[in-house]
């Protein structure tokens, strides 16, 4: 469910998917029960809370009529593919060799495959989730077949361990 909702503050309208309890103005930054926010539609269509928020918006400004005009946010999205040129285009037109740019791209995602975050800690925490109660040589195994050196994981298991975020207990590590 998609609801359009007002800020009874700043007067600002947005979209709350779902019903939280609590939502927060993005504008003035005032907290409110969810409950207690005026709803002016409430739909299980996105686009149509989307519509119903810009027509709003349109003629708060006396823009009205020119936003009736306008096709919905589902035709313009479809209409987004054909305008313009594509990447490909683009390149070549700057002088850039597409195919070369596909093939780089091909070598630092083969790089950075493995992890999923492709940081270093994320790697740590890919070892711990994916492991069955590793101990430090086997995490270190792991991030290693994926470049990250042993003394990081060393230092990142301590200050994870130090933050409460993984325990240790005989040498097996767990992610809490």
């Amino acid at each position: 469910m998609y609801a359009v909702v007002g800020c009874s503050d700043c007067g600002a309208l947005k979209i709350v998917e779902g019903r939280p309890e609590t939502t927060q103005c993005p504008r003035c930054g005032k907290r409110r029960k969810f409950e207690k926010l005026k709803k002016f539609v409430e739909t299980d269509d996105e686009d149509h809370a989307r519509e119903v928020r810009a027509s709003m918006l349109a003629n708060r400004q006396d823009e009205g009529e020119a936003f009736a005009e306008l096709d919905s946010f589902t035709e313009m999205e479809d209409q987004l593919d054909d305008a313009g040129i594509d990447d490909e285009e683009y390149l070549e037109a700057s002088g850039i060799d597409s195919d070369e740019v596909a093939a780089a791209a091909e070598r630092a995602e083969n790089r950075s495959a493995s992890t999923r975050g492709g940081s270093r800690k994320e790697t740590v925490l890919d070892a711990l989730r994916e492991l069955d109660r590793p101990n430090e040589d086997e995490i270190i195994e792991f991030a290693g077949e994926r470049g990250v050196p042993a003394e990081y994981v060393r230092d990142a298991l301590e200050k994870l361990r130090r933050r409460g975020e993984v325990s240790e207990s005989c040498g097996q590590y767990r992610l809490l």
